[in-house]
């Protein structure tokens, strides 16, 4: 289960490190060279050359990949963005409508429907909009562009293992701009490991067969970690005199002693014992989160905090959870401004990542840990008056 908005920023299980030459250069020989690693991963090369026949680089791919923009938005604005009264609704019914398929996943990989549908609305808009990228085309580009060729040229091979298996053409096989296919938008290794036949057929379609794309997202979950029956997140209350400099994602507590520093569950009661981080996406005028272990999971197949956290709430909100509290948040930066900011932390010595204007959890951290040495609040949450701060003196 991979975002069709983030593919530029997954996550998968380590890859070996990939020699330069592995990617760019020119396009036949990068295709050429494909062909001779093929059978170092069992695929003759044969049907290798007859995969890559007619295969071409593919520009709006890699403009796609350049074009997101939308991940610049704060957190409020985001989770606005992609949550609407509509999907909630459809969310609900397809919940209904496929409760059979979600009670099996339920007991078999113990994953909450609600995780579920939160992924399949935002990746296709429960199956609506799954991409008419040629994904052959997509992975080769995204292989060859030097950028992250250990993460796409694996998924190559995997696309050549699906079609000697007659499960992948590459002719007709399409889906998102980074190659995700189906109703969940699983990468192709993602589908060796995890595709699931859920409607009995005897074939795995992640295109056509909502119980098959919903059992195969119910497994990679499981794969990657996830915790029957217990939460991910859970909307709080937290004290203004609070110690700012404990909240964020390196920072985990019981839930008794959140509550003992005076962090109150909005609805009802904390959720467990679990160990828990206290999260501020938009700092401690905005809402705050306790997000639990089955939220890391989140992070095994997207780096997006922002959009993690959306999914995660959105869940809940299937489960019939209240409009989190926006609160009133300080301005935060445009991407220009977070761009500057990112720049200035890594001249602090700070590892932010790529400079890309987008709040990530590298630059969360680093502000964090900038704050505390400019004895401020240290919510993680980087205002322009900080930025001037950070900008117009060399130490705090």
């Amino acid at each position: 289960m991979r975002s069709i908005f983030l593919a530029a920023l997954l996550a998968l299980s380590p890859l070996p490190a990939l020699a330069q030459s592995a990617c760019g250069g020119n396009f036949n020989s990068f295709l050429q060279g494909l062909i001779n690693e093929a059978p170092k991963h069992r695929i003759d090369k044969t049907t290798a050359t007859n995969f890559l026949k007619g295969v071409r680089r593919d520009p709006a791919v890699i403009r796609a990949d350049q074009s997101q923009g939308v991940f610049q938005r704060p957190f409020v604005d985001f989770s606005r963005r992609l949550i609407s009264n509509d999907r909630i609704n459809r969310g609900r019914s397809n919940g209904q409508k496929y409760k059979r398929v979600f009670d099996r996943i339920q007991s078999r990989y113990g994953v909450d429907r609600g995780v579920l549908l939160a992924f399949w609305a935002f990746e296709t808009d429960f199956g609506s909009i799954q991409g008419n990228f040629n994904t052959a085309n997509a992975l080769v580009t995204l292989a060859h562009d030097c950028r992250r060729p250990e993460l796409f040229r694996p998924q190559i091979f995997a696309a050549m293992e699906l079609y000697k298996r007659g499960e992948f053409s590459p002719s007709k096989t399409t889906g998102a701009w980074a190659g995700e296919i189906g109703m969940v938008q699983m990468l192709p290794h993602d589908i060796l490991e995890n595709g699931t036949d859920g409607d009995g057929d005897g074939r795995v379609s992640l295109k056509t067969s909502a119980p098959d794309a919903l059992m195969s997202g119910g497994k990679m979950l499981s794969s990657l970690g996830w915790r029957a029956g217990e939460p991910w997140i859970d909307e709080v209350i937290v004290p203004q005199d609070f110690d700012w400099s404990l909240t964020g994602l390196n920072t985990k507590k019981r839930a008794r002693d959140w509550a003992a520093l005076g962090v109150k569950p909005r609805d009802g009661r904390l959720s467990s014992n679990l160990p828990a981080s206290l999260i501020l996406p938009q700092g401690r005028r905005g809402p705050a989160f306790l997000t639990y272990p089955n939220f890391d999971v989140y992070f095994e197949w997207n780096q997006s905090f922002t959009y993690v956290l959306t999914a995660a709430y959105f869940a809940t909100r299937l489960n019939g959870a209240q409009v989190y509290n926006a609160g009133k948040p300080e301005k935060g930066l445009s991407g220009n401004q977070m761009k500057r900011l990112q720049r200035a932390l890594r001249k602090r010595g700070h590892d932010v990542g790529k400079v890309d204007g987008i709040l990530g959890a590298k630059t969360r951290t680093a502000v964090q840990k900038e704050q505390q040495r400019f004895k401020v609040p240290a919510d993680a949450w980087p205002t322009p008056a900080f930025l001037s701060k950070l900008e117009g003196r060399t130490t705090p």
